[in-house]
Parts: structure tokens; C-alpha cells; sequence
């Protein structure tokens, strides 16, 4: 069975399959739908069906909770994509697990595994915290100011949004020390810089993404048209929307994890 696990063509079918899937299901676009293949082939080739097994969970989980998500709240007036993933989605998620998967090949280091894992830990982490929060009952808090704002806004927290943060971390972590027979110590570890790349999100979406207002219904949002009216430019900067937000939350987090493995 593990043989044919390792099968690379196995694999490959099965990540074909995976995209076909969340094709169909409208979790991706056809976009998204290569892009995963792609990500798919590198993390197969890096860290085999262990590896594909879990970006899977983060993909499936998220995509549940987008789609159970989708029809309770109305964030997608504020933020800036919906629950259907495209390429820049997918890349910005499955970006750097894909880079971290190639440079285990060359290298055969552990330190590219400890990307690898804080790498999604971070994207489910933030993922779930964005899908579950506005769910909440109560508006969120502006992280640095603490008060009420919009629900979706970028750079505010919820409990509900950073108790779905931490589960989703611990998944990942635990998930990843099962499959690579991992210690207590990378789980506590793993699970640690997911939550805390969770919140470096919320920090960058509070302080550099960029953000509009409504000039007809006068509401915050990341869309550059709202109420079919141009939207006016309040803060952050034009060049980094959500997409930077993640893969600069992800790259520095991981980057971060592995330093701290080398050197405590």
C-alpha cells in the first residue's frame, strides 16, 4: 500500500484529480485548478503523499468552511475575492510550501520540512480565522485600535476568529507530527508560529492593505468597485491587497520558524 503511495504517478493522478474536483465543486477556477496541479506536483516530488496529504487538509477544511460560510454572512460585499480560488489565491497559499518542497529535493535538509508545515500551519490558520470569524454574533475589533468595525474588515480580530486561528494551527501541527512521527516539541512549536503568523496577517492587513470606501453607501471594503461606483483609496497601499498580505505572512513566518529551530 505505501508503495503505491509513493507512486509518483499515483500522486500525480491524485492531485489531477483533487483540482478536476474542486473544479467541479467550485472551490477553484479553472486557474486555480492548474495552479494546484502544479503545487501539487513540487510538494509530491518533495515530501510525497505525507506532504499532498496535508496541504489537502488545509485546502478541504477551508473550502468547507467557505462554502458553509458563503450563504451566513455578507463579508463578500467588504473583502476583495470569494470562496472560489484562483491562481494568485492558490500561489499565495500553496506558493511557498511548493518553494519549500523543491529545495528539500536539492537539499535533503529538515529545515525545508519546517517551512514546508509552518508554511500551511500559518495558511490554515488565517484561512479558518477569516472564513469562521465573521460568523461571530458580535462586530470585531480593530487590533490596534479595539474598537467595532465592519465584519471582514482587514486587521480586526474576533474570539470567535482567533479561537478558529489556534484549532486550525493545532490540526496542522498535529497532523504533521503524526504523518513524520514528529515530537511534542515540534507540535508546540509548529502550532506556535501558525497562530502567530495568523496575527502577523492581521497586523499587515491593518497597517499596509490597502482599503476603499464606498462614495454611495459609504462602506469600508477592498473592492475597487462597490454600488457600481469607483471606490475612494482611504489607507494602506494600492500594491498590496490580501494575495501580498498571505505570502509575506507566510514567507516571514517561515522563515522565522526555521531560525528559531537552528538556534533554541
Amino acid at each position: 500500500m505505501l508503495d503505491l503511495l509513493n507512486n509518483l504517478y499515483v500522486l500525480f493522478i491524485g492531485t489531477i484529480a483533487i483540482a478536476v474536483l474542486g473544479y467541479k465543486g467550485r472551490a477553484l477556477s479553472k486557474s486555480g485548478s492548474i495552479a494546484t496541479i502544479i503545487v501539487g506536483v513540487f510538494i509530491a516530488n518533495g515530501f510525497g503523499w505525507k506532504g499532498l496529504l496535508l496541504i489537502g487538509i488545509f485546502f478541504v477544511t477551508s473550502s468547507v468552511w467557505s462554502k458553509w460560510k458563503k450563504d451566513k454572512d455578507e463579508t463578500s460585499k467588504v473583502v476583495e475575492k470569494g470562496s472560489q480560488r484562483d491562481w494568485i489565491q492558490v500561489f499565495a497559499n500553496g506558493g511557498i510550501p511548493a518553494v519549500a518542497s523543491i529545495l528539500f529535493i536539492v537539499s535533503e535538509s529538515s529545515l525545508f520540512w519546517i517551512a514546508f508545515v509552518t508554511a500551511i500551519a500559518v495558511s490554515t490558520s488565517d484561512t479558518w480565522a477569516s472564513e469562521i470569524g465573521p460568523l461571530s454574533n458580535k462586530r470585531p475589533l480593530s487590533i490596534f485600535s479595539l474598537k467595532r468595525v465592519e465584519k471582514g474588515t482587514s486587521g480586526a480580530i474576533s474570539l470567535l476568529g482567533t479561537t478558529a486561528a489556534l484549532f486550525g494551527s493545532i490540526i496542522i501541527s498535529l497532523s504533521s507530527v503524526v504523518l513524520w512521527d514528529g515530537s511534542i516539541e515540534l507540535f508546540l512549536m509548529i502550532c506556535t508560529f501558525g497562530f502567530i503568523g495568523c496575527f502577523l496577517d492581521t497586523i499587515l492587513g491593518a497597517t499596509v492593505q490597502v482599503k476603499y470606501r464606498c462614495s454611495k453607501c459609504g462602506k469600508s471594503t477592498e473592492h475597487r468597485i462597490h454600488c457600481n461606483e469607483v471606490t475612494i483609496h482611504t489607507s494602506g497601499s494600492t500594491f498590496v491587497n490580501n494575495d501580498v498580505v498571505n505570502i509575506t505572512s507566510i514567507l516571514f513566518t517561515s522563515i522565522i520558524a526555521c531560525i528559531f529551530y537552528v538556534f533554541v
